[in-house]
């Protein structure tokens, strides 16, 4: 990995490196790549999820690194007039070595920024929404609940005689119905007719604490608010107080309590002619089945509209990582598309709702909902069922709201109309998900787990990962195994690379004769390099290319350990309890050997408390680097000299699982590139290198 970074640097000629001694291509690559970026200076990160990463966009901690990367550049450029890139006058060896020098300062020093940025400021939290005016609202709601302008149920405002407005106070201020699997514990609000009370029986909040499970749903009233509401919307000819809102007081026809095994069936009638019937249902794991049925015994026939809807009040605390995404997430007929919670009141304002709406007409396949980092709430019409699937930001009440919005149905006297849908209320646990998408024909219902750009690569790492899993019963242990396969899989590559780089290091001799020979003549060093390279059949690039794979390859798997639920909590060995949780141990105590504490995420100094695997990896890092002599050239010898270290603190916070994949990477490509040079005839003298760092330490000083 550490060669595959050296390649993303930026190009200098080769001519441009005092050749001193034997330079392998990996450090050749060094200086050899051309760094690619967007228009406006906007950069997309690949494989790692839908969000941009802007430079100088407006936000302050942007704006600061846009002026450092400008310093940056200016740093790079600063070479005496007339001898900068496009003048007009051959450069001497001296100001070839002095911007060699700037260009791999400026990239070491960018680098460095760059990852440390986003590691001490983060990007900011979102700012709070607009204070909510008590001012009546351009539509005002009925008071059966219903939003005249779109004959849907509105969200309940919070209610302030609740004390404090407290989750427990809201669950006891109406009538219930419990939730009870083996999966998920709850209640289901009577009015309204809400499922607003949701736990997830297997997920603690805390590491092997089981006193506070994981909250999905929460009601109307209380601290993040979050629930789920159907109904049926009014078309003319019948009013809004002649269907259920979201204030309707419904009764219990049949059921005690919604199980697996028992549904339980509500019923309201609204005096005129019309039962509303509303049955819920659940399976074993995180499927709810709704069933909405109208009996008409007006006389005359009737129109009505059903729908479903997910709300949240309030702007929900995300993660704010720019790898995932938290927010908006849908399949219309095929098409796949995450929107955050900042950009849902950008969406264009519908006059007649009051709220900024964005609205998509579903033909045949598709389904709605919100999506945390592992949790998600989404409504589900049936397989090739039209409806319309809406994000919708109400400003007034700041609430976020999803909708699943049916075709109006003709309900002739005397009979009764019935629309059956799905709602999912749990974890995004990929067998079960895939399980639905499989057996209920949900389209594209695995891609609700952000798999990013690169998702032909995270999907199958992850397949690989989980199949590993179930034969050794570890992630941990299955994460070395998958590394071992990337390894075997790429191993034709790396030995390409390797094998470049030993014949390389073998016309070493002949090119330092080659430039005595030349001196400062820099079209003939050119001439006689690339004559050596034909003779010889060797290709300076070739050490290079083989190892670009690895990148994809390497994001695809941190995207994996990331959003993947599979991680969360999963133990490896000793001390290492949560893959998904950086390494707990800290060097700043002698990891645990010495009785006191580390600092926290909110002190300057966490970014120096590192664990025993990131130690690990920088030092499998640095004697991976130790294969090669230092360069002779100071700059490049400091660059390299402190990459490892640099790696080891800044991805010292990193998922555990992602540190020791490094770390077994690092082992890995050390042994591979050992044998291959030594059956090259290439003898490393791994300790011979080492003694020279320190003496060259040793001299400095």
């Amino acid at each position: 990995m550490q060669a595959a970074i050296q390649c993303l640097l930026p190009d200098v000629h080769r001519q441009s490196i005092p050749i001193r001694r034997p330079v392998s291509d990996s450090e050749f690559c060094f200086a050899r790549r051309r760094q690619h970026q967007g228009p406006n200076g906007r950069r997309r990160a690949p494989g790692l999820g839908g969000r941009s990463v802007g430079i100088g966009d407006g936000k302050p901690a942007e704006r600061g690194l846009s002026r450092y990367l400008d310093l940056s550049k200016r740093i790079l450029l600063n070479a005496p007039t007339g001898t900068g890139f496009g003048s007009g006058r051959e450069r001497t060896p001296s100001d070839m070595q002095d911007n060699n020098k700037n260009l791999l300062l400026a990239t070491a020093l960018s680098f460095l920024v760059i990852f440390a940025w986003f590691i001490l400021f983060p990007p900011e939290p979102m700012e709070p929404g607009p204070e909510v005016d008590s001012a009546p609202t351009t539509t005002p709601a009925t008071d059966s609940g219903v939003d005249p302008g779109t004959g849907l149920a509105t969200s309940p405002p919070p209610d302030e005689s609740l004390p404090g407005s407290v989750r427990e106070a809201a669950l006891d201020s109406a009538a219930r119905i419990p939730i009870r699997t083996g999966r998920l514990s709850g209640s289901m609000s009577l009015t309204g007719g809400r499922i607003d009370d949701l736990e997830l029986v297997d997920y603690n909040v805390r590491l092997n604490d089981p006193s506070e499970k994981v909250i999905l749903l929460s009601p109307s009233g209380g601290v993040d608010a979050y629930y789920a509401l159907y109904g049926w919307a009014p078309t003319p000819g019948v009013s809004y107080s002649d269907v259920p809102g979201a204030s309707t007081p419904w009764e219990v026809e049949s059921g005690t309590a919604i199980t697996e095994t028992t549904p339980v069936t509500l019923r309201w009638d609204n005096g005129k002619g019309l039962i509303f019937r509303r049955q819920v249902a659940i399976d074993a794991d995180y499927l709810f089945t709704i069933t909405q049925s109208v009996e008409n015994k007006t006389g005359t026939a009737v129109r009505l509209a059903p729908y479903g809807i997910v709300a949240r009040h309030g702007e929900p605390e995300v993660i704010g990582f720019y790898i995932l995404h938290e927010g908006v997430v849908r399949s219309s007929d095929g098409t796949i598309q995450e929107i955050d919670y900042d950009d849902m009141p950008d969406q264009e304002l519908d006059p007649r709702e009051s709220a900024a709406v964005d609205s998509i007409a579903v033909e045949q396949n598709g389904w709605i909902g919100f999506t945390d980092k592992y949790w998600m709430t989404t409504l589900i019409p049936e397989p090739g069922q039209p409806f319309t699937s809406v994000s919708k930001y109400s400003a007034r009440s700041d609430t976020y709201q999803t909708d699943m919005r049916l075709p109006a149905m003709q309900v002739e006297a005397g009979t009764t109309g019935v629309m059956t849908t799905m709602l999912f209320a749990g974890a995004k646990e990929y067998q079960t998900i895939l399980s639905y998408e499989r057996e209920f024909g949900i389209n594209q219902f695995i891609d609700s787990i952000d798999w990013g750009w690169f998702f032909f690569l995270t999907k199958p790492i992850f397949q690989l990962l989980l199949w590993l899993n179930g034969i050794v019963g570890n992630m941990g242990w299955s994460i070395i195994c998958l590394t071992l396969v990337i390894k075997a899989l790429l191993f034709p590559l790396a030995y390409k690379s390797y094998v470049s780089m030993a014949k390389m290091k073998e016309l070493q001799p002949e090119m330092e004769k080659i430039k005595e020979r030349v001196g400062d003549d820099r079209q003939k060093l050119q001439q006689e390099m690339m004559k050596l390279y034909r003779d010889r059949k060797v290709n300076p690039a070739s050490g290079c290319l083989p190892i670009l794979p690895q990148i994809p390859i390497f994001f695809s798997l941190y995207k994996v350990l990331f959003v993947t639920i599979e991680i969360r909590h999963a133990p490896f060995i000793g001390w290492i309890h949560d893959l998904s949780a950086p390494d707990p141990t800290s060097i700043l105590n002698l990891f645990g050997l010495l009785p006191w504490g580390t600092p926290g995420p909110e002190s300057i100094f966490y970014l120096l408390s590192i664990g025993v695997y990131p130690v690990l990896m920088g030092v499998s890092m640095w004697m991976q680097q130790k294969l090669n002599p230092a360069p002779t050239d100071k700059t490049q010898a400091m660059v390299f000299a402190w990459m490892p270290w640099l790696f080891m603190f800044l991805l010292g916070s990193f998922a555990s699982g992602l540190v020791i994949y490094w770390v077994a990477n690092n082992i890995i490509t050390f042994i591979q590139q050992y044998a291959i040079m030594r059956s090259q005839g290439v003898k490393p003298d791994i300790f011979g290198n080492i003694l020279a760092g320190f003496r060259r330490d040793g001299a400095k000083s």
